[in-house]
């Protein structure tokens, strides 16, 4: 194996084991993997070596570069049926991410800053000098993740006494240039924010450009960071007690307060700038195509261009305020309500649909807002799906309240006046449910009447409004 950028094949085995996992974007094939370049890890585990490969599916129409840890060992990994790959001539080959030795060297490299062929790791919060890093008492895989996997650490100190736990994500999809969920999060713990986990350390690896001999590509492999236990996120706790009629606007207006205060944290730390424009005319165009697009594939959305196009209009006249970064993938989910300490917020990635390249710009920060008011509305949807008539009015009746408090809370905090940029905002829900609808239609198409409901309702808002301009003008 060499570390050059040369193609080198994989077994046959490991593209058949790619092809089954949640991660790899081919969905219903069996991928043709070459590797490009890998990285190794120290072990003092004997009869066990680690190693990374960066792979290049050949098969693919564009090309995605995934990473693929394994580890190799001479016996079987006990306990470690579920992570077998295959046979390497006499070696058992593992997913190495549950692989206690392979957690185990990877903590060790990203804490004491070390570095490998193609890979080194980096320490974002050192803590003290004097003080021993943490060391791994015990790992465990993050269950139901689709695009990464995230490796759970109980770890203890120097007197060898549980210390917090960490949890370090694998990037699966690796891409050139900065990972946001690392380059966001780390501004946002500079700023001396409480709203995000604290991070630990990342690891960083270059790599040959396949497609450009000679041109060698930067990007983020792993990150480490604080990790939260027993917390579950809103999405969980929302539900319960949308089913239940239990009130969530104490919640829901602390909500907003927080996403406020993140974003004014992160427009002090990071670029701005205008929404000229030219950038606005952009904005409303691709809004424009996703409509067009979505449209081939729900047709019951084709009905509605005459209001959407009112909406967009509407978008166009409004004020539209300095482009900052934002989360980029806002709703429920990305939320923790950590006892004493409030909201906060992880996974700071942005839309994994959209390009790395477009993630990592200053965008509107009402898309965050739009997109929590969507997953309050989802929470409803939700609930109304398996009660009906009363029970689904409550579950709207709760919605509506929660989204009213989210709405208070962040205009409280940033002075926004939102009751005058209610067109931008409803511009930037409707973009949200047509994606919404798309993506159900595609993965769970009993679901869709959640985000047509949301158009349809955006709809009548808006021809109601024209109606009554109308007769405005008429008098």
């Amino acid at each position: 194996m060499t570390d050059d950028g040369r193609g080198i094949a994989l077994p046959d085995s490991l593209d058949r084991w790619v092809a089954t996992q949640r991660w790899f974007a081919g969905e219903g094939r069996v991928p043709a993997l070459v590797s490009i370049a890998g990285w190794t890890l120290p072990t003092d585990e004997v009869g066990v070596r680690i190693r990374t490969e960066l792979v290049v599916d050949t098969a693919a129409l564009r090309p995605t570069l995934y990473q693929v840890p394994l580890t190799e060992r001479s016996a079987p990994l006990p306990g470690g049926g579920q992570a077998l790959i295959g046979m390497l001539g006499d070696s058992f080959v593992y997913d190495a991410p549950f692989d206690p030795a392979y957690c185990r060297a990877l903590l060790r490299f990203i804490l004491e800053e070390g570095s490998s062929p193609a890979a080194r790791g980096e320490l974002l919060f050192g803590g003290e000098p004097a003080t021993r890093p943490p060391t791994m008492a015990a790992s465990r895989v993050l269950n139901g993740e689709q695009s990464n996997t995230s490796i759970i650490y109980d770890c203890v100190g120097d007197d060898d006494e549980p210390v917090r736990p960490i949890i370090c994500k694998v990037y699966r999809a690796v891409h050139d240039g900065e990972n946001p969920d690392i380059s966001l999060q780390s501004a946002l713990a500079r700023a001396g924010s409480r709203s995000v986990p604290e991070p630990v350390g990342c690891v960083i690896g270059r790599w040959a450009d396949p497609a450009a001999p000679g041109m060698v590509l930067t990007g983020h492999l792993a990150f480490a960071q604080e990790f939260l236990p027993g917390v579950e996120d809103a999405w969980r706790s929302a539900l319960r007690e949308a089913a239940a009629g239990v009130d969530f606007t104490r919640q829901a207006r602390e909500l907003g307060e927080a996403t406020a205060a993140v974003h004014a944290d992160l427009a002090a730390a990071m670029p701005t700038r205008d929404a000229t424009p030219e950038v606005i005319s952009a904005e409303l165009d691709s809004m424009r195509e996703r409509f067009l697009s979505a449209t081939a594939e729900v047709p019951a959305l084709a009905g509605y261009r005459t209001a959407i196009e009112a909406v967009l209009e509407g978008a166009r006249q409004a004020r539209w305020p300095r482009l900052q970064r934002i989360h980029g993938d806002y709703h429920l989910g990305q939320v923790l309500e950590v006892p004493g300490r409030g909201w906060v917020l992880v996974d700071f990635e942005g839309e994994p649909l959209r390009p790395l390249s477009d993630r990592t710009q200053p965008d509107v920060p009402l898309k965050d807002v739009a997109g929590m008011l969507r997953s309050f509305s989802y929470v409803a949807g939700t609930a109304g799906q398996s009660h009906h008539g009363r029970g689904a009015a409550q579950a709207e009746a709760w919605a509506s309240a929660c989204r009213q408090a989210f709405l208070d809370g962040y205009a409280a905090r940033s002075g926004c006046d939102l009751h005058e940029q209610e067109a931008l905002l409803n511009a930037f829900e409707l973009d949200k449910a047509l994606y919404e609808a798309v993506y159900e239609t595609r993965n769970r198409p009993s679901w869709l009447p959640i985000p047509l409901a949301a158009i349809r309702a955006l709809a009548a808002e808006v021809s109601a409004a024209n109606s009554d301009a109308a007769s405005v003008d008429v008098r």
